[in-house]
């Protein structure tokens, strides 16, 4: 009963906000003319050079591919002290888990403002903000992952004397490594669409042009830029995403293990032992395909890694002033201030929710049914399993941003632009979280009804969506607070809400109103937060 009190309260406030912010059916009817005119200014669109295109695709690859490595560096420590069974102490366990969720907190367009001022307009500051906030979620799941590991082996090293720094080497993080892997690249792919914010605040790469484009109302140069942007997310999530689904499917695979033993009749691919028998044992795995092809990803990745560091200028950024101008700049983050427009900035924070809620609601009706019949065991046939995985994964490549600012253009400034975008941006993820935790159910209690001469709605109905329903209620609660902190930063482009006022503040450098914005949409996401954790444990 709390459950459904609860749900029933959200849906409710979901409701009201659509309401609230005017969202209906005679809305985007008007906005209809606007949207003719829009594509009617677009068309043709003005491509780039192709030389200007490759220098900055590179740019904004090389500039993800460091945050997210910076980020996988900072987690892998921060992971070990957070995780039950790896901490050294309690207290460090708890401080550990504070820094995660201090990143977290912090939007990376607040610590792009904050290294744009240090170092200037260029590839660093991007690196930096975008690394750091990535900490947040990267550390997270590498602490679960860690404590999600198969106890035995590093009980039996504990056992035998081994130390802490032995068990983390040789029972935890070859176990891990997979998740590990394949972590890091969804991260990759977040943060590919990130970098189209950040180059609002003077972060270079596409999301820089694009954003000079719009500037100077050249939405037809801003499309071609967005489209861009676009391609080249679907061909990382498409290679991301083959890439996590092979390196889990590989996860507890056995053929390249060490210990197998091989006949002395087998091929000596790798370094052998005599044994007492007279048969020889394999003491290095055999170089088998995989083990290649393994080697031969590992050598790309250092070589790309390589090309990032010298061929972006990370390297050559410079902090402005030194240490002293360092402490200045953060000395204009303190005290927070309103500039004697708080309850402004209280209404806008209240609109900000009001996005949220709206989009989320939105978000689920879609994505519930997209996400079911993108599960292979609902849906009806192959063609229609490919078509709405192909929606999904279309509409998950396409950064919110792009969407906020096409719907501005068509629908005019304000909430109802920033909601639209995000609702078609939560059914891209939660349509594809739904389609997870659908596929992952229990197929007997379905068996047993369809052996019965259940129909196929009514096996899902009866006992596919039911058994599924805790965890997208679970993910639902996850996209309201992305939402909720996608809102303030779509404010930006026009979406309404209190980015507006990030936006002003930032130009017209009133730092202590961006810390008073940012300890507002703090004490809104941990509100929430918290009411999904209680959730969470009554459903459980």
């Amino acid at each position: 009963m709390a459950v459904t009190a609860i749900l029933a309260l959200l849906g409710g406030a979901g409701v009201w906000s659509l309401i609230a912010l005017h969202i209906n059916v005679a809305t985007l009817v008007d906005s209809y003319t606007n949207a003719v005119s829009f594509a009617r200014r677009i068309w043709p669109l003005e491509f780039p050079s192709a030389a200007e295109v490759a220098r900055e695709v590179g740019t904004t690859l090389s500039i993800v591919l460091l945050a997210t490595l910076l980020s996988v560096i900072l987690s892998i420590p921060l992971a070990v002290a957070a995780a039950a069974n790896t901490k050294r102490t309690q207290l460090g366990r708890t401080c550990a888990r504070s820094l995660i969720v201090a990143s977290r907190v912090v939007p990376d367009v607040v610590l792009a403002i904050v290294f744009v001022r240090l170092f200037g307009l260029g590839v660093l500051p991007g690196v930096l903000a975008m690394g750091l906030h990535s900490v947040g979620m990267v550390a997270k799941l590498y602490a679960d992952a860690i404590e999600h590991v198969d106890p035995g082996p590093q009980e039996s090293l504990r056992a035998t004397g081994a130390g802490r720094r032995q068990q983390l080497v040789t029972s935890v993080f070859p176990l891990v490594a997979p998740s590990f892997l394949a972590i890091a690249l969804h991260r990759f792919d977040i943060n590919l669409r990130i970098s189209a914010i950040l180059g609002f605040v003077g972060v270079a790469g596409v999301g820089m042009k694009m954003s000079e484009a719009f500037g100077r109302l050249n939405f037809s140069l801003g499309v071609a830029w967005a489209l861009v942007l676009f391609v080249l997310c679907v061909l990382v999530e498409w290679l991301s995403a083959s890439m996590r689904r092979g390196l889990l499917r590989n996860a507890s695979g056995t053929e390249d293990h060490p210990s197998r033993i091989v006949g002395a009749r087998r091929r000596r691919l790798g370094d052998t032992v005599e044994r007492g028998d007279g048969l020889r044992c394999r003491v290095s795995p055999p170089w088998t395909a995989r083990r290649v092809r393994r080697h031969l990803y590992g050598a790309a990745f250092l070589g790309f890694v390589l090309w990032a560091l010298l061929g972006s200028g990370v390297l050559d950024g410079e902090l402005h002033g030194g240490l002293s101008g360092f402490l200045a700049t953060l000395d204009h983050f303190w005290p927070p201030g309103s500039g004697g427009s708080f309850d402004d900035l209280v209404e806008a924070l209240g609109t900000t929710i009001q996005i949220g809620l709206a989009a989320t609601l939105c978000g689920a009706v879609i994505a519930i049914p997209l996400g079911s019949l993108a599960a292979r065991n609902v849906a009806p046939n192959r063609a229609v399993f490919v078509a709405c995985r192909g929606v999904i994964l279309a509409v998950r490549a396409t950064p919110e941003l792009v969407l906020a600012i096409m719907l501005v253009v068509s629908i005019g400034l304000g909430p109802v632009a920033g909601t639209l975008a995000l609702a078609i941006g939560s059914a891209g993820l939660l349509g594809k979280l739904v389609a997870d935790s659908v596929e992952e159910v229990d197929p007997g209690p379905g068996e047993a009804l369809r052996t019965v001469g259940a129909s196929r709605l009514q096996v899902y109905t009866g006992a596919t969506l039911p058994q599924a329903l805790a965890a997208i209620v679970s993910n639902g609660l996850y996209q309201l607070d992305v939402n909720i902190r996608a809102a303030t930063l779509l404010g930006i482009v026009g979406g309404g809400g209190i980015g507006y006022f990030l936006l002003q503040a930032t130009r017209t450098r009133e730092y202590e109103i961006v810390t008073l914005i940012l300890f507002m949409t703090f004490a809104v996401v941990m509100v929430v937060e918290l009411a999904a954790m209680g959730l969470r444990r009554l459903l459980r």
